[in-house]
C-alpha cells in the first residue's frame, strides 16, 4: 500500500530535508510552507524521486489554512499515514523584563505551540479512523532546558513536550505512534529568523563547531517511521558532540 506523509515547515531546513528523506522512503508526500516559491522548489526535487508531491501554501497560525491543507491531502490521496510537525521559528533573544515587543512572543506562541495542536488535531482523527499512523512533533532542547533571552520559544518547546506526552498516553490502545524529535544546534535559516536576517549574529551561533545539519535531523525521522509498527521511539535528543547542553558549547576558534 501506497504511504503518505504530510510536512509542515517543507520549504526550507528540517522540513526540505525530511520531505526528500521521506521521498526516498516512497513516501507521496503533502508539503506545506508559507513561501510558495521555495516550496516549489522542494517539490520538484522529490519529483524527481518518483514519488507524488502535493505542496499547498500553509499557515499554520491560520484555522482556515490549516484547514483547507488537510482536506485538499485528504481529496488527492485519501490518507495520511505520518505527519511531521516541523513549523516553527524563534524570533528574538530580549530578557522578559526588557520586552516591549509582544507581537514577537505571540508568534512563537501561535506558530510553535498552537500550529502544532491545531495540525495534530485535524490530522490524528484520520489516524483513528484508517487505524493507523504515525505524529512526529519537532521539539528542542529548549524544551528540556530553558535559557536567557528563550524564554517564550522555550516555553512553547517545554509546551509541545507535555503536548506530546499527553497525545501519547491519550492515544494508548491504538496503533498510532507518538515521536519528538528534540534537536540542539541545527545550522538552518533558525537563528536568521531569531536575529532578523543579523547574519553576522547568525554566523556566530555556528562559529568554531560542527553543528548538527537538517539531513542529520531527516535521517532520524526517517529512520523513526521505518521501525517495526510496534515500535514507538518516544523521544530523540540529539545534539553535535560540540554541544553538551543549551550554555555549554566547544568552539575551536
Amino acid at each position: 500500500m501506497e504511504k503518505i506523509a504530510m510536512i509542515t515547515g517543507a520549504s526550507s531546513g528540517i522540513g526540505r530535508s525530511t520531505s526528500l528523506a521521506l521521498a526516498d522512503l516512497g513516501y507521496h508526500l503533502v508539503i506545506g510552507a508559507r513561501n510558495l516559491e521555495k516550496l516549489s522548489k522542494v517539490k520538484a526535487e522529490a519529483e524527481q524521486k518518483g514519488v507524488n508531491v502535493l505542496a499547498i501554501q500553509l499557515d499554520v497560525r491560520s484555522l482556515d489554512s490549516a484547514e483547507a491543507f488537510v482536506r485538499q491531502a485528504m481529496d488527492e490521496f485519501n490518507r495520511i499515514d505520518v505527519l511531521v510537525n516541523n513549523a516553527g521559528l524563534a524570533r528574538g533573544v530580549t530578557k522578559i523584563a526588557e520586552q516591549k515587543n509582544e507581537a514577537e512572543w505571540q508568534e512563537m506562541i501561535d506558530t510553535n505551540l498552537m500550529g502544532l495542536a491545531r495540525m495534530t488535531r485535524l490530522v490524528v482523527p484520520l489516524m483513528i479512523e484508517q487505524q493507523s499512523g504515525h505524529v512526529i512533533n519537532i521539539g528542542s532542547t529548549a524544551g528540556h532546558d530553558a535559557y536567557p533571552g528563550g524564554s517564550i520559544y522555550a516555553a512553547t518547546k517545554f509546551g509541545e513536550r507535555a503536548f506530546t506526552t499527553a497525545l501519547r498516553q491519550e492515544l494508548l490502545g491504538t496503533p498510532i505512534r507518538v515521536t519528538s524529535i528534540d534537536p540542539g544546534m541545527v545550522e538552518t535559516e533558525f537563528s536568521m529568523v531569531r536575529y532578523n536576517g543579523d547574519k553576522e549574529r547568525a554566523d556566530a551561533v555556528y562559529a568554531g563547531v560542527t553543528p548538527l545539519s537538517p539531513d542529520d535531523i531527516a535521517d532520524l525521522i526517517a529512520f523513526a517511521v521505518s521501525r517495526k509498527s510496534h515500535v514507538n521511539l518516544e523521544t530523540i535528543i540529539v545534539r553535535p558532540v560540540d554541544q553538551a547542553s543549551n550554555s555549554m558549547v566547544a568552539r575551536k576558534l
